[in-house]
């Protein structure tokens, strides 16, 4: 087992309003949609093509420039219906995300091409899913986003044995354990998420409904950290530690937006991304959702 802390809880702070409003990229009267940030998507498969859509919906509603969205052709398909917006052919992007509705056990040539690709390329990187099992290839900086379940395989995958419940017991221990192992920031959720680097700051994000425990709702949350990666890419480019500010700002967003679609009732994960844009304009102005 990863050596213990002298003090598991020591470093740890919740994320404040602040801090997230610091990591929301405002456009201004110059930009365009190549310097608002271009997010390139390898997520959803021809069994899950919902993730896709969801991921997608969330991307756009958090403010990138432009999606640049590779993948099979009915997942395109799906996501041309849903936003027509979406770029599907190659060209620059600023971040990519991958592995939302995918599964490594099925992944087909043309797909392990282009998710090769982007990891080899050095740019700043979300990790989800089924593609969680890459890490150990990547060469930029990433973010990773486990469930207890995929932590524990990933954990195991590099040697450490360790059971989900020891992993729910324990969740700062083992979201370091991981970032120690990978060198990546992890993104470990839950009720509470907890978000740290090897090194570095060690944050948390409260939720405030229970009824974020839905279908789709991982896929929103990943889209909502591509667009917050790609927006930022230059302040990641000059502090590579601002990565984990910017990954627990998604879960916050997607915690608001969860609370502000719920109203206390239940919700889907579409509901979530739909009021990504209100949380957005909350934060970067101090005005209430």
């Amino acid at each position: 087992m990863p050596p213990r802390d002298a003090d598991p809880a020591e470093g740890w702070r919740e994320l404040t309003e602040l801090d997230a409003a610091r990591c929301i990229a405002v456009p201004g009267p110059d930009d365009d949609k190549y310097s608002r940030g271009v997010l390139g998507m390898l997520t959803g498969s021809p069994e899950y093509p919902g993730a896709a859509v969801l991921g997608v919906e969330a991307a756009t509603r958090t403010g990138v420039g432009m999606v640049r969205y590779l993948a099979e052709e009915r997942p395109t398909d799906f996501v041309l219906r849903a936003r027509p917006e979406v770029v599907t052919s190659d060209g620059r992007v600023q971040a990519w995300l991958a592995g939302s509705g995918t599964d490594a056990s099925s992944r087909s040539p043309e797909a392990a091409a282009k998710l090769d690709e982007a990891i080899r390329s050095g740019l700043p990187l979300v990790l989800d899913a089924g593609a969680l099992d890459r890490v150990d290839d990547v060469t930029g900086l990433c973010i990773l986003t486990p469930h207890a379940g995929e932590l524990q395989r990933l954990l195991e995958a590099h040697g450490e044995r360790v059971d989900r419940t020891a992993i729910t017991t324990e969740p700062r221990r083992w979201a370091l354990a991981a970032a120690r192992l990978t060198g990546c920031t992890v993104l470990l959720k839950g009720f509470v998420t907890h978000i740290c680097s090897a090194e570095g700051d060690r944050l948390t994000v409260t939720s405030t409904t229970s009824w974020t425990a839905t279908a789709g709702a991982g896929d929103v949350l990943a889209g909502a950290l591509g667009a917050l990666v790609a927006t930022n890419a230059a302040r990641i480019a000059g502090d590579p530690d601002a990565l984990v500010s910017l990954a627990a700002t998604g879960a916050l967003l997607h915690a608001r937006a969860a609370a502000l679609a719920s109203g206390g009732g239940p919700i889907v994960a579409l509901d979530i991304a739909q009021r990504l844009p209100a949380v957005v304009a909350e934060l970067s102005s101090g005005r209430p959702a």
